[in-house]
Parts: C-alpha cells; sequence; structure tokens
C-alpha cells in the first residue's frame, strides 16, 4: 500500500457496506438460531464479528475512518457490557496501529518538507515505523545535534481521505450507530468535522506543542517532547523513549499505576490551560506514554499529539464552567438553571425540572462530591444507560439542553477523559484538582477566610 486508498467511490463503499454485513451476519444468527444454537452463543459471535470487520476496515482506510474508530475507543467503557467485550481488543489495537507507506514515500516527504539537504539534518532513520496513526506515521531518527528524535510524516492524500471519510459517516450516522449501542454517532461526527483541519495543519500542531513544552518544561510529573524542525506533512520532535501507552496499563496495569497515572492525566488535562491557555483535546491512550520510575515505580507520563487542541479565549477553562459544577455539587438547583440559562444551555423559553436537570449532570458531578473518585467501566456504563434510555426521566433533559459552541470541544474532551479514567479504573483526588486549577470551582468563601 503506497499511501492511503485515495479512491472516494472504494472508501465510499467500504464504509457504506459496515452495516449491510452487520445485517448480514444477523439474518445469518437468526438461521443458526432456528438451527438450535443457543441465542448467547449466536450473538456473541455476531459481535466478535462485528467488531473485527468495523475496526478492521476502520483501520486500513485510515484518514477520517481511522479517526473515528480511534474516538470510539476512548468510549469502549461506557459500551453495555455485553457488548464491550468483543470490541475491547479490536479498539485497543486500533489506538496504535495502521498499514505503514512504504520508506521511499517517507522519504520523498522529508525531502519535499526539509529541503534537499535533509541527510545532513537528519543523520539516521529508521526504515520501518514506529508507530502509526489516523493520518501520519511515526519513524525513530537522529538529528545532527545528536538528539533521538521522532520523525511523523503525514499520508499522501490524508487531507483528501480524512474529509471523505468523515462525510460519509455523517450521512451513515445513523445506520453506523446500530454497530455500537449506547454511543451517540452524529455529534462525534461533527465534532471530528469540526476540528479536521487543525489536525492537518502540522505548523499549528508544532505551534500548540511549543507551547505546552515550554509550560511543562519544569514539571516533575509531565513530560511534553520539544519540536525540532517542521513542514507542511513532516513534524519532528524529540524522542520519548516509553515501554507502553496508557492502554498498556488499561490492559494490565496494577492498581497503584493506575491510580498514579490517572491521576497525573487528570492534573495534564486541567492544568495545561491555565499554562497555555489551550485543551489538548484528543484524550485517547496512545497519547499518553508511561515513563517508569527507578526500580520501576509508577514514574512520570509522556503527552503526545497536539493536533487536536481547543484554543480557549481566556487563560482557562470558562469561569462559568467551574461555577456551575461547584452550584450542581452543592445541588443549588434553581440557581443551577438560571446560571445554565445565562450561559446557553438552556434556551430562552424552553421549560426544564430544576430536578432533573441535576440528575442529568450526575456525570460531571458525582466525582467533584467527595475527596477521592473511584472511576470505572461499571459506573460510566450506568451514567450513559441512564440519559441514553428514553425510559428514563433524564432522557427528556437532554432533548432540551443546548451546547454553545464554546464548549463543543471542552465537553467532548471531558467525556473523553473520564472514559480513559474509567477505563483505568483509576482513583483521583478529582475534587481537589478542579479547586487548583478550574476557574470558578473553588469556594469564593472558602478562599476569602
Amino acid at each position: 500500500m503506497s499511501d492511503l486508498p485515495r479512491n472516494a467511490a472504494r472508501r465510499t463503499a467500504r464504509l457504506a457496506a459496515l452495516p449491510l454485513g452487520y445485517a448480514g451476519r444477523n439474518a445469518l444468527g437468526l438461521g443458526k438460531r432456528l438451527g438450535g444454537k443457543p441465542a448467547e452463543a449466536v450473538m456473541s459471535d455476531i459481535q466478535q464479528r462485528t467488531a473485527e470487520q468495523l475496526f478492521r476496515t476502520l483501520g486500513e482506510l485510515k484518514g477520517g475512518a481511522m479517526k473515528f474508530g480511534q474516538a470510539l475507543s476512548v468510549l469502549e467503557a461506557a459500551l453495555p457490557d455485553e457488548v464491550a467485550g468483543p470490541y475491547r481488543d479490536q479498539l485497543t489495537r486500533l489506538q496504535d496501529s495502521a498499514p505503514p507507506m512504504p520508506t521511499q514515500t517517507v522519504r520523498e516527504a522529508i525531502e519535499r518538507d526539509l529541503g534537499p539537504d535533509w541527510r545532513e539534518q537528519l543523520v539516521w532513520l529508521d526504515g520501518g515505523p514506529a508507530a502509526a496513526a489516523s493520518i501520519g506515521q511515526v519513524h525513530k531518527g537522529r538529528w545532527q545535534d545528536g538528539r533521538e528524535v521522532a520523525v511523523k510524516v503525514q499520508y499522501p492524500g490524508a487531507g483528501e481521505a480524512l474529509r471523505s471519510d468523515l462525510r460519509q459517516l455523517a450521512r451513515l450516522a445513523r445506520t453506523v450507530g446500530t454497530l455500537v449501542p449506547g454511543v451517540e454517532i452524529k455529534p462525534l461526527v461533527e465534532e471530528l468535522q469540526a476540528r479536521a483541519e487543525d489536525e492537518l495543519d502540522y505548523h499549528l500542531e508544532a505551534e500548540a506543542q511549543t507551547a505546552f513544552h515550554d509550560a511543562f518544561a519544569d514539571d516533575p510529573d509531565i513530560v511534553v517532547p520539544e519540536v525540532v524542525a517542521v513542514g507542511p506533512t513532516v513534524l519532528v520532535t524529540e524522542w520519548m523513549e516509553s515501554p507502553a501507552s496508557l492502554a498498556t496499563i488499561i490492559a494490565e496495569g496494577t492498581q497503584e499505576e493506575r491510580d498514579h497515572y490517572g491521576e497525573l492525566l487528570v492534573r495534564f488535562l486541567f492544568s495545561g490551560p491555565v499554562r497555555t491557555g489551550m485543551l489538548h483535546a484528543d484524550p485517547h491512550p496512545g497519547n499518553f506514554r508511561v515513563l517508569p520510575g527507578p526500580d520501576g515505580e509508577p514514574g512520570r507520563l509522556g503527552v503526545l499529539d497536539y493536533g487536536a487542541v481547543a484554543r480557549l479565549p481566556t487563560a482557562g477553562l470558562p469561569e462559568a464552567m467551574g461555577r456551575l459544577i461547584r452550584i450542581a455539587a452543592t445541588e443549588e438547583k434553581d440557581e443551577l438553571v438560571e446560571g445554565l440559562r445565562q450561559e446557553g444551555f438552556i434556551k430562552e423559553g424552553m421549560k426544564v425540572d430544576p430536578e432533573l436537570v441535576l440528575e442529568y449532570l450526575g456525570p460531571f458531578i458525582e466525582p467533584t462530591k467527595v475527596e477521592r473518585f473511584r472511576f470505572s467501566r461499571e459506573w460510566m456504563r450506568a451514567q450513559f444507560a441512564r440519559i441514553n434510555d428514553p425510559r428514563e426521566p433524564s432522557y427528556t433533559v437532554a432533548m432540551k439542553l443546548n451546547l454553545p459552541p464554546a464548549y463543543l470541544l471542552i465537553h467532548r474532551t471531558w467525556l473523553g477523559g473520564v472514559g480513559l479514567l474509567s477505563q483505568l479504573e483509576a482513583e483521583a483526588p478529582f475534587r481537589a484538582i478542579l479547586e487548583e486549577y478550574l476557574p470558578g470551582f473553588a469556594d469564593p468563601a472558602a478562599s476569602s477566610t
């Protein structure tokens, strides 16, 4: 495969075939049940085959298809238990893998971006990729000053494939949604479309990564590699030596490791906006690398991939966000509804039940009400089931709430972060971290005494 499969009709056909394949397996399953095979065994087989086809197709196509799959992987903890098992391995595999492009294609891209004398700067380049993702792959190299570097090269046709896939997935949102029960597909695709152009701009990514590197340069817990060079389709950064990503901790980490890296993840996500004015908005496990301490003890957290960041209008997350979460945590229902109305979360003239609004916001509020909160798959599944079940009173609230544009990426990142913490099954001092870094959350009365 020389680059991304770029034929639009072919890509569209493969994506459109996903729901058809699911329907065919269901029909085959019905035949097996009529033939006497147990229903549970048949459904397990259907789900396993569906997961394999879905994520194999998304991974092979890369582009927007793989980006969509990676976004789904963060929400794996919210999938119903009977669905999550067959999907989990395929989702995790997708986070760090994709078919590689040929070495010659990589070298041509580097020469185009860094110039014909690029070998004088990049004195050694590994022939095979060290990692691959949705729109690019990474090679290990050595810079002229002796530093080991990571060379990220964008796949040829990445922009075209990304836009085409997301348009097709938007059209197929309803039918693709049947493949992943419990996850709202349409808003997920719309959000990916909104940030697609930024992710293709490596100069913009280099600017963001530099800001995070400078802000966390002296941090004892967080490591952000320095940018070394950048071109339109090539980004060179310092190499980060790490044995594994958070996906490994999710799969086989000790409870100590889960709690330790979970807390560092929360600290990074909430301190980043205060330090840089930007929010790292792509919290999937492959972007977070574990850097063990002495004797294998849990150590620092390395953070990669700054293609998706929310550039905030103020130094930090919105003050109203912290204030409203604090009000909700103290169960001041009427004050909460009034504040949500002022911020545009509840449209003018829309009548809502304050009690149900408070109940609906449970996933955002519950972790802030105790000194330390234990995230878990069971907890997240229960939260998603409650707000996605038309039979539940909370479901009607969702139909009446509005998400202002300024909060779209913040909301998506918060959900992704909670999903990642739930996969880790991590316990973290969530409230204390918010009091330190989320504007408006700390009790003003307490700070004045």
